[in-house]
C-alpha cells in the first residue's frame, strides 16, 4: 500500500509576523516549531510530505532534510495557487492533503478529514473573522463560496484541505488557470462552479488549530500545544 500524500505551502516570506526566519521555522516553546510539529503529525499517519518552498528555501530544506521539495521559482510574484501548483505536478490518481505552512494543529484534525467520503476542507464553525478565509454553502451541504470576501459565512476555512483522486486533474487544471496572484481558494471556487458539489466542510472547532498570521495567533497556538520531547 502506497503512503499517502500530503503538500506544505512554504512559499511565502510570512511578512506580517514579521520575523527573521521562514513562518513555518517559527518556535512555538515546546521545543518544536510550526514545520517540526506539523511534520511529526503527518508521519503518524504515514504521510509522504512534499514541501513547497521559495523564500528562504535553503533554511527550509536543511530544517527538514527528510522530505522532498518542490521549488516555486516565482515564489515572490505568485500566490498560494501557483506553490500548490508546483507539489501537484507529480501527483496522479490519488488523494492529496494539502496544508499552509503556518497551521498548528492537533492530530485529531487530519483524522477527521481522512474520514471524509469527499473533498474537504477543515473549517472553525465557532468564530468568522474578517481577515480569514470564510464559507458558505449549498442546499446539498457542499461549500459554494469559499474567500475572504464571503458574505454570511459560517465559519473559517482553517488551512487544511483534502482533494480526492476524481477531482484532481480538473483542479490543477483550473490551478493553472487563475491568476498569479489567486490564492489556491479561487481554483477551488472555479471548480466548484463546474462540478457543484465537490467539498464538504469538516467542523473541528472541537479541536485545537490555528493559522498563525500575526503576533496574536502565536500566543494562541503556544497556548495550544502540550509540552513535548522531540526526538
Amino acid at each position: 500500500m502506497s503512503k499517502r500524500r500530503a503538500i506544505i505551502l512554504l512559499a511565502g516570506m510570512g511578512s506580517r509576523l514579521a520575523r527573521p526566519h521562514p513562518k513555518s521555522l517559527t518556535p512555538l516553546g515546546n521545543g518544536e516549531t510550526i514545520l517540526s510539529r506539523q511534520l511529526r503529525i503527518l508521519r503518524q499517519f504515514d504521510f509522504s510530505v512534499c514541501g513547497v518552498v521559495g523564500f528562504k528555501k535553503d533554511l527550509i530544506m536543511e530544517a527538514a532534510p527528510e522530505i522532498l521539495f518542490a521549488y516555486n521559482t516565482n515564489y515572490d510574484t505568485t500566490n498560494t495557487s501557483k506553490s500548490l501548483l508546483c507539489g501537484l505536478r507529480h501527483a496522479v490518481d490519488e488523494d492529496v492533503m494539502w496544508l499552509n505552512g503556518d497551521v498548528v494543529f492537533e492530530p485529531e484534525v487530519i483524522e477527521a478529514m481522512l474520514s471524509a467520503s469527499s473533498s474537504a476542507v477543515a473549517v472553525n464553525n465557532a468564530r468568522v473573522a474578517d481577515e480569514e478565509i470564510k464559507y458558505t454553502l449549498n442546499s446539498d451541504g457542499y461549500i459554494n463560496a469559499i474567500s475572504k470576501k464571503v458574505q454570511n459565512a459560517l465559519g473559517e476555512a482553517l488551512g487544511i484541505n483534502l482533494i480526492k483522486a476524481e477531482h484532481l486533474v480538473a483542479f490543477k487544471e483550473k490551478l493553472d488557470t487563475v491568476a498569479d496572484q489567486d490564492y489556491f481558494e479561487r481554483a477551488m471556487e472555479l471548480l466548484i462552479d463546474e462540478r457543484k458539489n465537490v467539498f464538504k466542510p469538516i467542523d473541528v472547532s472541537r479541536y485545537g488549530c490555528v493559522e498563525v498570521d500575526f503576533a496574536e495567533d502565536l500566543e494562541r497556538a503556544k497556548t495550544m500545544v502540550q509540552p513535548t520531547s522531540v526526538p
